[in-house]
């Protein structure tokens, strides 16, 4: 069976890009055994707790992340220095448990993988 990253480089709101994503793995979670989820650039905005994304009338679907675990998807990595570029903290809760990693060792984790989906 092939492994599969999602790779999320967008911001949660403003386009569909991360909802659309977030749906396609969990899709694949159902025919693969071996899903990893990769968060770099913007995409590491798609974790941060307390959005409020009904004041710019957006849908908030940052809860469908906790359903990952019924679909086996377990393996989720976030990009180390995408977060300090953008002035997070490193230590932050998130919506999701996440291996960080520095960029170098995030490409190297990314290429172990035989297909990748970029949202």
């Amino acid at each position: 069976m092939n492994r599969v990253a999602f790779v999320f480089t967008r911001a949660p709101h403003g386009s569909s890009a991360g909802r659309e994503g977030l749906d396609a793995a969990l899709a694949t979670g159902a025919l693969s055994d071996d899903i990893g989820l990769f968060f770099i650039g913007d995409g590491v905005l798609q974790l941060n707790l307390h959005q409020q994304p009904e004041t710019i009338k957006s849908r908030h679907y940052a809860a469908t992340f906790g359903v990952l675990p019924l679909y086996d998807i377990e393996q989720c990595y976030l990009c180390q220095d995408s977060l300090i570029a953008r002035g997070l903290k490193v230590d932050a809760d998130r919506l999701l448990d996440v291996t960080l990693l520095d960029a170098s060792a995030l490409r190297q984790m990314l290429a172990s993988y035989d297909r990748i989906l970029t949202f």
